[in-house]
């Protein structure tokens, strides 16, 4: 993602968690209810077993074996192109006619897995044998000036070290409305310092060679309109579901460490089977060190990024903690405090598991509902669960992040429902770390979205009596006195955390404590799960009856020039923060309230303030 056209001088700071929160009541049963851990795994004493749990039907549903879902035995033997394929690649075919070309054009990697696997792709990139991207590209330009067509512009991307990898760029061309990537084919050498390689030109089958796994090693060749298997058994891992590395892991891995998590996510994707050897490659210490040493906090939450936004985010996360890599990938500051308890990557992915579980009962519309969606910006943030100071026009935003320093989308008004469904998903992730502190240079703590989703838990009794109060008696007006003070505070809380409302609330929704039969609930996941869904839609609806909805909009009755005239002060000052914080709550609790009347009441509650001496 490109960084946004302007400054965004963000603060930004950890303030995750790690305390869990104990619900001592033998009637509540919140829906963090682990499998039994031995305390003595616990370095801390306040930290026991079973705090914050989940059912037995709650436990990883990812193994490291894939699931049912996977997408082996589905490949296809030949691949099947659209018409608008086959419009680009006859167009290709006759510039190397035209030319008297012996230039062999290859389709690689993803586009061919994904054509043979039955899905459509977007994503072509060709290689080339025997010449550059921008040569090559340059050759179409002129075949269409030929033909008396429009020539297309031609945009190159340089490697990142020209002088280490001479021999490597991309050219970009638009082919039929299509965005189309040329590159010659490619044979790299490692620094043992560097994932960046030396890169030369190179043949068919070491450019196979040089790539992540054998799936994504296959070329679609144009010239012979046939798929073409280098390294022997790209084909036969697509059809069995399997997740294996060209050449030899434990090499591949220490070449370029970020493949590891390539792995896991195209395994959690497809729900392939890793390979044995890889797994162990993954899991040993000098791969976990090279993947803290060599690749940047940036490149890794790309990766986590990509998986969270996928199918199988659970399975992802859960390849990520048997490979004993959790704690390089979400690694947290030395300053934090208190330190981490010991097993906290298994309370972890079972948080987001339950988060999982409950947004799937939901569909696509948990997050969708009155939503618009908005241009995202991008943000550059640090480690934790934060809140962003940014400029003016950029509404705070708060995010959940991984790692030091990684991209992370914001919005210049509502987050789209795909970033609320990350954001909550990270935020379930790194529940059992939301009391952590990290404190940046400055010193100063920001609130998270976790703390928000503490402050819905304790709004959740009022918010479902106003609904049960308004189904009780729909006909009659809501009396303002009896919903004047969780209006009141359930609007100040939704001012702070603005557009991120929904999200807060279902985390909340996920740790709040709900009255039923235990043993009954033992039996049927589904019932609870249920009973909370119910709970995120009472409160929702409470909230847009109210008038709540989008209540960071909402203008101020009074300035802060016309509290210091009430006052009678000439400049600002405490006194004048004070009464803007009192005129916000006395305009929340009646929403047909005007400025006059709030004027009016400053004046008579200063006149009687000042009485009292």
């Amino acid at each position: 993602m490109a960084l946004p056209p302007y400054s965004l001088n963000m603060k930004v700071v950890l303030n995750a968690t790690i305390k869990l929160q104990f619900f001592a009541s033998t009637s509540l049963s919140p829906i963090f209810r682990l499998h039994s851990f031995p305390a003595t795994q616990f370095r801390h004493s306040s930290f026991k077993p079973n705090i914050l749990g989940f059912h037995k039907g709650f436990s990883c549903r990812a193994t490291m074996a894939g699931s049912s879902s996977s997408l082996s035995g589905q490949a296809k033997d030949e691949i099947s192109l659209t018409d608008k394929e086959n419009q680009i690649f006859e167009r290709l075919l006759q510039v190397l006619c035209h030319f008297n070309l012996q230039t062999q054009l290859r389709v690689a990697g993803g586009w061919v897995r994904d054509k043979l696997l039955g899905k459509d792709s977007s994503d072509i990139d060709i290689a080339l044998d025997d010449m550059m991207g921008k040569e090559f590209c340059e050759k179409v330009n002129e075949y269409l000036s030929f033909a008396g067509e429009e020539i297309q512009g031609i945009a190159v991307i340089q490697w990142f070290n020209p002088d280490q990898s001479k021999h490597l760029e991309t050219a970009r061309m638009k082919l039929f409305g299509e965005w189309i990537d040329f590159v010659n084919l490619r044979s790299e050498t490692y620094n043992k310092n560097s994932r960046i390689p030396t890169m030369e030109f190179g043949s068919a089958e070491q450019d196979a060679y040089r790539r992540d796994l054998t799936i994504n090693s296959l070329f679609y060749n144009i010239n012979k309109k046939s798929v073409e298997d280098f390294t022997g058994r790209g084909l036969s891992d697509l059809r069995s579901g399997k997740i294996v590395t060209p050449l030899p892991p434990k090499e591949t891995f220490l070449d370029d460490p970020l493949r590891v998590l390539r792995a896991i996510r195209f395994g959690a994707r497809f729900c392939f089977e890793m390979d044995e050897e890889l797994k162990e490659a993954a899991a040993s210490d000098e791969v976990r060190v090279a993947l803290a040493d060599k690749i940047s906090r940036e490149r890794i939450g790309d990766e986590i990024d990509l998986m969270i936004f996928g199918k199988h985010p659970v399975q992802a996360m859960t390849y990520i903690r048997s490979l004993q890599l959790f704690c390089v990938v979400f690694p947290l500051p030395s300053n934090s405090e208190p330190a981490a308890l010991e097993g906290c990557d298994r309370l972890c992915i079972a948080s987001v598991d339950a988060a999982w579980n409950l947004l799937e009962l939901f569909g696509c519309t948990a997050f969708t509902r009155r939503c618009c969606i908005t241009q995202p910006g991008v943000l550059t943030v640090s480690v934790g669960n934060i809140v962003c100071e940014a400029d003016e026009f950029l509404i705070q935003t708060h995010v959940v992040v991984i790692g030091k320093h990684i991209l992370v989308s914001g919005f210049y008004d509502v987050p789209t429902p795909d970033e609320q469904r990350r954001l909550y998903l990270y935020s379930a992730l790194f529940y059992p770390l939301r009391e952590i502190v990290y404190r940046d240079n400055k010193g100063k703590k920001v609130i998270s979205l976790h703390n928000a989703s503490e402050s819905f838990i304790s709004l959740i009794p009022s918010l479902t009596e106003i609904k049960t109060a308004e189904a009780g008696n729909r006909r009659e007006k809501f009396d303002v006195t009896v919903t004047s003070k969780p209006r009141i505070c359930a609007g100040l809380l939704l001012r702070e955390i603005k557009s991120f409302w929904r999200v807060a609330l279902l985390i909340s929704t996920l740790s709040y404590p709900i009255d039923f039969d235990r043993a009954e609930v033992s039996e049927d996941k589904q019932l609870e799960l249920g009973l909370r869904r119910n709970l995120f839609t009472t409160v929702e609806s409470a909230i847009v009856r109210l008038g709540l909805e989008n209540v960071w909009e909402m203008k101020p009755l009074v300035n802060g020039r016309e509290i210091m005239t009430i006052l009678q002060l000439k400049t600002g000052g405490p006194q004048v923060s004070e009464w803007q914080q009192k005129s916000l709550e006395w305009q929340l609790a009646d929403p047909n309230r005007t400025s006059q009347q709030c004027l009016d009441w400053m004046r008579e509650s200063h006149s009687k303030r000042s009485k009292l001496g």
